[in-house]
């Protein structure tokens, strides 16, 4: 008996509605980046609502509110992303390619103004 598993674009959709949906209790949801160590670099409050609706499995965050004065200096690495009372809902890798959030630079310097332009959630495959 096979066990491979897929689930249909429909299926993926819905999952990832799921997820990204928990970012809109209490909102506005927040998203923080992170160093290694889970040192907070900057917090950036998340539309209401944060998403819009998923295709292909793939869902998008509207707006991004910019941090403009990080919080610390340092290198991301990590971020989170938290709904309106503060509960973390996933967390992935930040990088400048491939990633679910990708930056300009890694580098954060505080004081300074962050920006994000995009960030995605993809519901999984397996």
């Amino acid at each position: 008996m096979s066990t491979s598993l897929t689930r249909s674009t429909a299926a993926r959709n819905a999952a990832a509605n799921a997820v990204v949906d928990l970012l809109d209790v209490n909102a506005p949801g927040k998203l923080i980046i992170m160093t290694a160590a889970d040192v907070v670099l900057s917090e950036h409050a998340l539309s209401n609502p944060a998403f819009g609706a998923a295709a292909a499995g793939v869902a998008t965050a509207g707006a991004i509110g910019d941090d403009t004065a990080a919080n610390a200096t340092g290198t991301a690495a990590l971020y989170k992303v938290e709904d309106g009372n503060a509960l973390e809902v996933w967390r992935g890798s930040v990088g400048l390619t491939g990633e679910a959030l990708n930056l300009n630079s890694l580098s954060i310097v505080a004081g300074t103004t962050v920006s994000v332009s995009a960030l995605t959630y993809t519901a999984p495959n397996p």
